[in-house]
């Protein structure tokens, strides 16, 4: 794969991962809960609906990208608009992307338990197809093989997935106090859905 494509796609989907949503807010309220050993289990269980939701999309970008070329551009405009109006919603701290006020309490769940709540939240996930429909198509090169650079791009995205996961869940207890203040909350809530509008416009005009 391209070195530069590389470069760019790295910082690209870390930003994008690192930005609240389901996943990322479970993972905060079970570090804050439970801890971070025993989140494992679910992050486990979201990386594996995560590398399904990327291969299906995978597929569908890639047959995209060889057979109906105008179908695939109109997909990505699409991708990006969506994308930019969940920033929105964000930054109003509004729709289901935004941080929430109240915290989930967590009741006591085996490791199956675990692994089947990041599994579901991860294939539930909207904003997750959104952003593997419309992200990779900008780094895919038509001229070389496909797979083998699908395989290094989720291969990427898992790892920057766990590492974010890590970090929310880590900082789960720390931020708590921070995070149930409203002002801090709606900043954050603007922070994320700034990068989120931003990676919505660069998809379109890219």
């Amino acid at each position: 794969m391209n070195l530069a494509l590389l470069s760019a796609f790295v910082p690209t989907f870390f930003f994008v991962s690192i930005t609240p949503g389901m996943c990322m807010t479970l993972a905060m309220t079970l570090g804050m809960t439970i801890g971070v050993k025993r989140a494992l289990w679910m992050m486990l269980g979201e990386l594996v609906g995560v590398a399904t939701v990327a291969i299906l999309s995978a597929i569908g970008v890639a047959a995209l990208l060889l057979n109906y070329p105008s179908v695939f551009m109109a997909l990505k405009y699409i991708g990006g608009a969506y994308l930019a109006f969940i920033g929105l919603q964000m930054w109003l701290s509004k729709g289901k992307m935004a941080i929430k006020m109240d915290a989930v309490g967590s009741k006591p769940a085996s490791q199956l338990d675990l692994i089947s709540q990041g599994f579901v939240t991860a294939i539930a996930n909207p904003k997750g197809w959104a952003f593997f429909v419309a992200l990779l198509p900008p780094f895919l090169d038509a001229s070389r093989p496909l797979a083998s650079q699908l395989a290094v791009l989720i291969a990427i995205i898992l790892t920057l997935e766990f590492i974010c996961l890590l970090i929310y869940a880590a900082g789960g207890r720390t931020l708590k106090a921070i995070l149930m203040q409203s002002g801090n909350v709606r900043i954050m809530n603007r922070i994320a859905g700034s990068l989120m509008i931003g990676v919505g416009v660069w998809l379109a005009i890219g």
